[in-house]
């Protein structure tokens, strides 16, 4: 190749680009995962009396760390504007709520956890997992940097505190002894910019012979089953064990146990504990995760240079099912006005000339309009309304909720599509 040319034989996916440094290891970031084009921030829903105004768009382009397998976004937007009023209250899903119930049910007596206890969780939302500590007599405190769903959680009688969670915000909890036996976080470790300083907050604030839980989206589940739309902005990491094992051995603490879950279309629950903690050994079952994880090709670049391939086809297969279904004269609309339904109909090019509108539970979100594409937000009895020939399912992790739900759709002969890892019609 003649100096100063660059290679067009290659696959734009298997081309390096300059994206900054890893926010694990400090490593450069060259390694395109998955190029989504621009996007608005996800959950920025849109008010009718700003429906006339300019949206800002940030590039949605995924990197891969070939020193410590960490699939990343750049920051672009930063987290106290993504945060700070937030339109996600966590329980509006049934089938969540049910999750974190049997969570407490089964961590209180396996911890053998009681009222001379302190169980924290990072970002509590509106108190939805908390809840459930109280008929234990357990007492709790919620970090919540979203002051509007921290306020729903007060209501509860949850004790919450308005802040973003790091290390300043652990040594002030520590210094009011409010350090903690059980730390919790669910779905927040991929949506911290800053997630060695996140992590060195959690060994700051656990006590000895604690235990933290963290929940979040199992990156090879997400490879596996093509599930590009759960990234959004305000997921900043996407996680393997492999790769969350070495952020959490960097500061001092040890994951000695996992968890594979159904929850947001596979996640893991990793179990972690101070370094220096020997009462507690790495168990079996994480030895078995990372043994499938290096056979996946997880820490091998090949695997993640594939993926781009199979985000484009879904993305014609989705385009075909609903030029089609237009042409024929079908009626079709969307629901659960969610943030990866936002990557999903931002990067397909999806908007109102496809979908008439979508429906969603949660009345803070009814009467906005979806970001970007500007999709109108109603609740759930304008599809009754409606009697759209087809309904789109965006959580489609949810399906089987959202098609309980709505059951009645089929009286009038309306069916069901899920996008993702395919266009299903159910």
């Amino acid at each position: 190749m003649a100096a100063g040319k660059e290679d067009t034989t290659m696959p734009d996916s298997i081309k390096t680009v300059a994206g900054g440094r890893c926010r694990s290891c400090g490593a450069p970031l060259q390694q395109t995962f998955v190029d989504l084009g621009m996007s608005p921030l996800a959950n920025s829903y849109v008010k009718p009396e700003h429906a006339n105004r300019m949206e800002a768009f940030y590039p949605l382009h995924a990197f891969v760390c070939d020193r410590c397998w960490l699939v990343q976004l750049q920051e672009f937007a930063k987290a106290e504007d993504i945060f700070s009023d937030y339109a996600y209250f966590s329980s509006f899903s049934d089938s969540w709520l049910d999750h974190c119930r049997r969570y407490v049910d089964m961590i209180v007596p396996s911890l053998g956890l009681g009222p001379g206890n302190l169980v924290v969780e990072i970002a509590s939302n509106d108190g939805y997992l908390l809840q459930h500590f109280r008929p234990h007599g357990v007492p709790v405190l919620g970090v919540e940097p979203a002051a509007n769903v921290a306020e729903a959680a007060v209501k509860k009688g949850i004790p919450s505190v308005v802040k973003f969670f790091g290390r300043a915000t652990a040594r002030e909890l520590a210094g009011e002894r409010r350090q903690a036996d059980l730390i919790i976080g669910n779905n927040v470790l991929a949506h911290v910019p800053d997630i060695n300083d996140f992590v060195a907050g959690m060994k700051i604030l656990l006590k000895a012979g604690g235990t933290v839980t963290m929940e979040f989206p199992h990156l090879l589940r997400l490879m596996e089953e093509n599930q590009f739309d759960t990234i959004y902005h305000e997921h900043f990491s996407y996680l393997s064990f492999i790769a969350a094992e070495q952020v959490f051995a960097r500061q001092g603490l040890t994951l000695f146990d996992v968890e594979e879950l159904p929850t947001h279309g596979g996640s893991l629950r990793i179990y972690g504990r101070h370094a220096d903690d020997a009462n507690r050994p790495v168990s079996q079952r994480v030895k078995a995760l990372k043994t499938r994880e290096e056979r996946y090709g997880l820490t091998s670049l090949e695997r993640y240079r594939a993926f781009d391939a199979k985000v484009q086809a879904t993305k014609r297969g989705l385009l075909k099912f609903l030029i089609e279904a237009r042409g024929a004269g079908k009626r079709i609309v969307g629901y659960g006005a969610a943030a990866k339904g936002n990557t999903l109909l931002n990067y397909c090019g999806v908007r109102a000339d496809f979908l008439d509108f979508v429906a969603d539970r949660s009345p803070h979100k009814q009467g906005t309009f979806l970001p970007g594409t500007r999709i109108p937000v109603k609740s759930p009895d304008a599809i009754r309304e409606a009697k759209p020939d087809y309904v789109l399912i965006l959580p489609w992790n949810l399906r089987e909720e959202v098609m309980k739900q709505l059951a009645d759709v089929r009286q009038w002969g309306g069916k069901f599509v899920v996008p993702i890892p395919e266009v299903k019609v159910l």
